[in-house]
């Protein structure tokens, strides 16, 4: 078989997405959870009586949370695939690839299984994610002046 071929294969059985409806539902999921986000944030606020700052860090913290009990609840990757991106906002998809990496090597044991695979699919996110703060830092610190 030649490549033209096989290229006319794969796109004819290539099942295709409709772009327009998932980035509605996209919209509509990620606008909900930045409502909830918001909400929490007042909430915080109100009960605990800090400031915007302090309560965005338990704001964080809850996304985190709510992100892993649905990957070990198996709930995580149905909702994904049904709202696709809406949930994988850096927090929230931080949290799963991390939960994820724990729960599928934990029969393996604490360290030879979680410890050394936990930061499998997430250790590429904090390596870059490193280098382009400090990249970034240089940047800012040779254009602002020190």
């Amino acid at each position: 078989m030649n490549k033209e071929k096989y290229k006319e294969i794969v796109s004819k059985n290539t099942p295709k997405e409709d772009t327009v409806k998932n980035g509605i539902i996209a919209f509509l999921v990620g606008g909900g959870l930045g409502a909830l986000s918001e909400l929490l944030l007042r909430l915080y606020c109100l009960l605990f009586d800090m400031p915007r700052k302090e309560a965005g860090v338990l704001v964080i913290l809850t996304l985190i949370v709510i992100a892993s009990v649905l990957t070990a609840l198996g709930v995580f990757d149905v909702l994904v695939s049904k709202v696709k991106a809406a949930l994988i906002i850096p927090i929230t998809g931080f949290a799963h690839s991390i939960s994820s990496s724990a729960l599928e090597y934990k029969h393996e044991g604490l360290v030879l299984g979680i410890g050394t695979n936990i930061f499998k699919l997430a250790g590429t996110v904090i390596l870059y994610g490193v280098v382009a703060v400090y990249f970034f830092g240089i940047i800012r610190l040779i254009i602002m002046g020190g």
